[in-house]
Parts: C-alpha cells; sequence; structure tokens
C-alpha cells in the first residue's frame, strides 16, 4: 500500500467514528490550547513588563530611607527621614562620571479644586530634572525651571487623568488650581503613561518643585526627602554606581565601619527580575497543567487505538491475507493516531488563540502570539500521536493473519 491509500483508509476509519474521534482528541484540544493562551499571555507580559520598566526611568537607581525600630517595632524600608536634596546633589556632582541627573522626590496627598470641579490625587514635589531621569516629556506647555524650582514657586504640571477630570476638553494652561487650598499655576500637562505593573494610574498625579511642596503644603522647615531618583547614562554601570553612591552616602551621613546603611538602593534590573521571576513561575506551572493534560490526551489515544485494533482484528486478517505486511499495518495505525492528535493540535491552536484574546480584550492584557509557539505547539501534538500511537500500531501488526480470520 502507498502512502496516500494508507492516509485514506485512515481518514476513512476516523470519520466512521467521528464522535468517538472527537471525544479521543478532546486532551490533545485542551492541552495545545491551554499550551498556547498561557504562552502567549505569558510572552505578552513579559514584553508589557519590559515597556512599564523602560517607562519608570532611565537606568534608573533608586534610593529610599532606611528602616528604623520604633519601641521595637521596625517600621519597613523608608520609616526614618535620613534622605535630603543636598545628597542628591553631592551624587549627581561628585558621581557624575556614572550619573548624568538625580531628583529629589517628596509626596503629598491632597484635593485638588479648579472652579466647580474637584479631585483628590497625589502631588510629587521633584526637580527640573525629573522629565530626563523619568523619560516623561511634557506633551503640552512646560516644566517648570531652576528659577522657579529655587523661588519655591506655586507652579506646577498635571498628569492627563488629572487634566480630563478637572478640565474635560478645555485648555488647563495658565489656569489657576488650589492643592490643599493653596494656589497653583497650570505651566503644563505630562505624556500620557497609563498604569503601571501595579494597576496604579501613573498619570493621576500633579507635579511641582519639591521645594515648593515641602515649604506650601508639607509646612516643613526640613530639608529631607521621601526618596531620589538617580538616573545613569548607561545600564552596564548599575552595580558600580551603587557602590559608589553607598559610598558617598555612609561619608555624608557620617555612618561607622560598622553601622548599618540608613538608606535602600534599588535598580530596575531588581525590579524586573523580581516581576519576572514571578511570570516565569506561574508560566511554568501552568504550562505543567497544560502538558500534563496532553499525556492525558495521548493515553486517551493510546486507549482508544487499543480499542480499535481489537474492534478491527478480522480486518487486519483480511488485509494481511490480499498481501498487506505488517509495516503496511504498523504505518495504517499510526496514521491514524497521528492524525487524530494532530487535527486536535490543529483545533487546539484554533481555540488557544481565540481564547488568548478573549482574555487580552477582557482583562485589557497584552497578548503575544508568536508562529514559533503555534509551529512547536502543532509538532508536538503530531509527536504524542507518535508516541502514544505506536504501541497499539506495533501490536496490531504483530497479529497472525489466520487467527485475525477466526477472531469473533
Amino acid at each position: 500500500m502507498n502512502f496516500f491509500m494508507i492516509l485514506k483508509v485512515a481518514m476513512r476509519a476516523i470519520w466512521r467514528n467521528k464522535t468517538r474521534s472527537l471525544l479521543t482528541a478532546l486532551g490533545i484540544i485542551v492541552g495545545i490550547a491551554a499550551v498556547i493562551a498561557v504562552v502567549s499571555i505569558g510572552q505578552g507580559a513579559s514584553t508589557m513588563m519590559v515597556s512599564q520598566i523602560n517607562s519608570m526611568g532611565n537606568n534608573m537607581i533608586m534610593i529610599f530611607p532606611a528602616s528604623r525600630n520604633t519601641g521595637g517595632v521596625r517600621t519597613g524600608s523608608g520609616g526614618a527621614q535620613t534622605l535630603t536634596a543636598e545628597d542628591g546633589q553631592a551624587i549627581a556632582e561628585d558621581i557624575s562620571y556614572f550619573v548624568r541627573c538625580v531628583s529629589p522626590i517628596v509626596r503629598a496627598n491632597g484635593q485638588v479644586i479648579y472652579q466647580e470641579n474637584n479631585w483628590a490625587t497625589q502631588v510629587q514635589g521633584v526637580s527640573v530634572d525629573f522629565p530626563e531621569v523619568r523619560n516623561w516629556n511634557v506633551s503640552k506647555g512646560v516644566f517648570f525651571d531652576k528659577d522657579e524650582q529655587r523661588q519655591g514657586s506655586r507652579v506646577c504640571v498635571i498628569g492627563q487623568t488629572v487634566s480630563d477630570n478637572l478640565f474635560g476638553e478645555n485648555d488647563p494652561i495658565g489656569k489657576v488650581i488650589r492643592i490643599k487650598n493653596m494656589p497653583f499655576k497650570v505651566l503644563g500637562v505630562m505624556e500620557k503613561k497609563g498604569s503601571n505593573n501595579f494597576g496604579q494610574d501613573q498619570d493621576d498625579l500633579i507635579i511641582a518643585p519639591y521645594t515648593t511642596v515641602k515649604r506650601v503644603l508639607q509646612n516643613s522647615i526640613f530639608n529631607n526627602v521621601n526618596m531620589l531618583n538617580v538616573s545613569l547614562y548607561s545600564l552596564d554601570d548599575t552595580e558600580a554606581a551603587k557602590k559608589d553612591i553607598s559610598a558617598l552616602l555612609r561619608q555624608r551621613h557620617k555612618l561607622g565601619r560598622n553601622a548599618d546603611d540608613d538608606f535602600d538602593l534599588r535598580d530596575m534590573a531588581e525590579i524586573s527580575k523580581t516581576i519576572g521571576s514571578v511570570s516565569s513561575l506561574m508560566t511554568i506551572l501552568l504550562t505543567t497543567v497544560a502538558a500534563i493534560s496532553l499525556v492525558v490526551g495521548g493515553i486517551g489515544i493510546m486507549n482508544i487505538m487499543l480499542v480499535s485494533v481489537t474492534e478491527r482484528t478480522r480486518e487486519i486478517g483480511l488485509r494481511m491475507a490480499i498481501g498487506a505486511t505488517p509495516l503496511d499495518i504498523l504505518l495504517q495505525f499510526i496514521t491514524e493516531s497521528i492524525l487524530l492528535s494532530t487535527v486536535g493540535g490543529l483545533i487546539g491552536v484554533i481555540f488557544g488563540v481565540a481564547g488568548a484574546k478573549i482574555v487580552g480584550d477582557v482583562q485589557h492584557w497584552p497578548i503575544l502570539i508568536t508562529p514559533s509557539s503555534i509551529i512547536v505547539s502543532f509538532l508536538f501534538s503530531a509527536m504524542v500521536g507518535v508516541f502514544f500511537g505506536f504501541y497499539p500500531a506495533f501490536r496490531a501488526s504483530r497479529l497472525h493473519p489466520i487467527d485475525c480470520l477466526r477472531y469473533e
């Protein structure tokens, strides 16, 4: 028998038991669909993570005040007040060979009012270098300048969410808003950033000079800041820069040789690695479940093929009697197994792609479907058919034609 005849016979045998064939391939369909969906969602998540990390700043190192003990209770990172704007200025000047620029960050929350509209949001006090540090530019208007920062002027730049809620379709440039009942002039609107990895709306904030936030909104005469954002020239310099920054801060804070750091350094690589580890773990777990489903589907194919061999024993004997060789019988049953698994794999690919797209549309999650994942899944389903279909096919090929013809 030639290949096309074997294929024709296999297709006829499968079509003769359509319902059973579909149920047999169901495990493969579910497994392949799960693999495609998991890989697509996982790769989309990785792409989004890289994009979000890049949106947080240019090769950025974040410096936080360290934790402190209060009554025997540790307050966690940021609990102490050990960082100042002068620390940031010293880092920018003394480590200029690694550091492009530095921006202190001071936070305050409050209600913002414009005419009859009001909105509760976060106010961030920053320096003029903030747009370069965060790789975040003004879309309309201008950012405040060094003179306004030095003088502590009541000016601000707002995020797109704040602009939409306070001004709607009107131009906010030059308007005066009230933050905690203090008037601030709007100089510009930042580019739209969207949500970050933690679901927080990055556009829901107001940016003002840190000197103004400290004096006007916090009523503080001290120069401590919540954190320092440091932008490096190159990501390759991260470890060396962290070492030099740590040495400089220890010197400025007069810490002894055995004293713990009163600050924490974190870089984008650490954050990316942490998020990536969680994403990889979830992908591995879900892929394992999908692989188990494929194995169960393969066992189902082997079971049905064994039943098929038993049901068609007289047919096998008749084919051998008219000249079919054991190799022909072997190829016929392996072909049926491969057809079942590949058709199931094709249906699974369709369901997997559709399922991934539905998840992406419902959850607003980025989906990345690559041809390689589809091809690999399809080939893997064919391999399942070969692996689990070989034993039933081999058993059929070893039957004796006379015993088969006697079989009732």
